[in-house]
């Protein structure tokens, strides 16, 4: 089961930052995905543009053709374990899942600080210690913009996978006859 949520990372987005200001009240969303972004990325990059923070694209992100070999790698893998029906390849699958799922989130974070502090100098809108940086997770507030980041579907279904191979790993290390 944990092996097959990791499907949905190729028909879903991981992860949504939305934005909402009194200029845009429906508010303004950019979706990534394992292999693309999505959303109102024109917008996002104009109004980045005023702050001095760098063009959004695909381009910038090299993860963007990686993170969907890895899921097919740890897809595979997850199957394999399943027919091979060994601790040693559980545990196996959980570490390199709850690595790799380590690993995306401090990357995720660096690009973010990236874009949010190595702003333009020459920028329109500028006010001194600013930073744009959004949040990793949950809501911040900048001038009168409020900024919010939370997994999609398919960073809840990578998470549902993390989780479901940690917790059966730890229950077969417990167990009495193993």
């Amino acid at each position: 089961m944990a092996s097959l949520l990791l499907l949905l990372t190729y028909f879903f987005p991981m992860w949504r930052i939305s934005l909402w200001a009194p200029q845009y009240p429906e508010g303004l969303s950019l979706f990534i995905w394992a292999h693309k972004l999505s959303g109102d990325i024109q917008t996002v990059n104009i109004l980045n543009h005023y702050i001095g923070m760098a063009h959004i694209e695909d381009a910038s992100f090299p993860e963007l053709q990686l993170f969907p070999k890895i899921f097919t790698g740890l897809w595979i893998m997850g199957l394999l374990v399943a027919a091979i029906g060994r601790k040693w390849g559980l545990y196996l699958f959980a570490i390199s899942n709850l690595s790799f799922a380590g690993w995306a989130m401090v990357d995720f974070y660096n690009w973010e600080y990236q874009f949010g502090h190595n702003l333009n100098p020459e920028a329109a809108i500028k006010m001194e210690d600013m930073v744009y940086q959004p949040p990793l997770i949950g809501e911040k507030l900048f001038l009168n913009i409020t900024a919010s980041s939370w997994p999609d579907i398919a960073g809840f279904a990578f998470s549902a996978t993390v989780a479901i191979a940690v917790v059966v790993s730890v229950m077969e290390l417990l167990r009495k006859d193993a």
